[in-house]
């Protein structure tokens, strides 16, 4: 089979391309034909490993640095494009040059798979994509988190996709109150790999990583490790990650004195390696989708402490067993949940343990065949069940 991955930035970083990668690179691997189109380029290389064999092309050039990003961010206000409208979060790639390049790409297709990835390029797949073309929209956040402008967009044009796919139950069950009549199918994403060094729960540090933007509630975090470092001096909190709100961060370290306790070290292509040598993951988001990064912590057998955010956590973690789930935005009671587990060795151990036994649900050999039946199905006409997957 031909499937053609549209999306934003495939030579960028985060959990959504990171995972688009994963699913091209097995689609591949298992002998179809598979295109990563990447809508611009701002870098020289894919900062994930592609497989060779995968088929990568560039509808925008970017590249010339930050000026050029400037001046595209410039170009935004000025002449925006038509169809993507204001509140989408890459809202600010959108002008009018590279909005009619996507709409180009899409309506000149005639034959195989498209899949999006975001609700900008759904957006234009639903309005410009041939009936020839069997379309599927991928979901990586929940539809609450969506502004009104958004969700009005989605609910007027996601009825004709053959197929929308989405991260978690609690996602499927938002698309299926909105859309009834479309197949909306929950796949989750998969980990690069289940079979990980495990920590051994020797070092004290709490490690929790994600762009550093508003969305990933890093200042929650910083404000509730205030609260666990007097009572216990030796442990460390490392936040991997770059983003506009790094230099906010920075000062809230240096407001509650913690430049000895916690750092902000930036991106790493060494996170496998700080996973293993952490003893506990935090995660502080306001949302998410599908949190890749914590799912990958629990393969290294990591005990996690999180906020019960929409969506995501509560899909994955028992509470209790592999991790604690406390209220969202709830500094103290994150900050109490930290204390507890950094306290209690043998249960971050017994914790950990289980963590691993959960990651194994998201490995590649267990998500991968979902999407080869699911496009199985959708190439031979068949009707699409609505729910493909559940995680125990």
């Amino acid at each position: 089979m031909k499937v053609r991955y549209l999306m934003l930035h495939a030579y960028g970083m985060g959990g959504t391309i990171r995972t688009v990668v994963n699913q091209a690179n097995a689609l591949t691997a298992a002998g179809h034909e598979v295109e990563l189109v990447s809508l611009v380029r701002r870098r020289e290389r894919p900062q994930f490993k592609i497989d060779p064999r995968v088929t990568v092309t560039t509808l925008v050039d970017q590249r010339g640095g930050r000026q050029a990003d400037s001046v595209a961010r410039k170009a935004w206000r000025r002449v925006r494009g038509k169809i993507v409208p204001r509140g989408e979060f890459a809202s600010d790639y959108f002008t009018e040059r590279v909005e009619w390049a996507a709409m180009e790409y899409v309506s000149g297709l005639r034959d195989g798979i498209l899949v999006t990835t975001r609700p900008a390029l759904n957006l234009i797949a639903a309005r410009r994509s041939a009936k020839s073309v069997i379309t599927v929209a991928q979901e990586h956040m929940n539809l609450s988190a969506y502004p009104d402008t958004i969700r009005r967009q989605i609910l007027r044009y996601y009825d004709r996709f053959d197929a929308i796919t989405v991260l978690t139950r609690t996602n499927r069950l938002e698309y299926q109150r909105l859309l009834p009549r479309t197949p909306i199918v929950q796949i989750p994403n998969a980990v690069h790999k289940v079979d990980q060094e495990p920590s051994e729960q020797v070092n004290p540090v709490v490690v929790a990583a994600g762009r550093l933007v508003p969305q990933k509630g890093f200042d929650l975090l910083i404000q509730a490790f205030a609260q666990v470092a007097p009572e216990h001096p030796e442990w460390r909190l490392r936040i991997f990650g770059t983003g506009s709100r790094k230099g906010q961060l920075t000062g809230l370290v240096e407001q509650y004195g913690l430049g000895d306790q916690v750092s902000l070290p930036g991106r790493t292509d060494r996170l496998e390696r700080e996973l293993t040598a952490a003893s506990v993951f935090a995660l502080s988001s306001r949302f998410e989708g599908l949190p890749m990064v914590m799912i990958e912590a629990m393969t290294h057998a990591l005990p996690v402490v999180a906020f019960d955010c929409p969506t995501g956590p509560k899909d994955v973690l028992t509470d209790g067993v592999d991790g604690v789930l406390v209220p969202p935005r709830d500094v103290d009671a994150l900050a109490a949940a930290l204390n507890r587990v950094i306290a209690d060795r043998d249960l971050r151990v017994r914790m950990g343990q289980a963590a691993v036994k959960t990651s194994r649900a998201y490995g590649p050999e267990q998500v991968m065949p979902l999407w080869e039946d699911l496009f199985s199905e959708l190439l031979a006409g068949e009707r699409v069940a609505d729910n493909f997957w559940t995680a125990r």
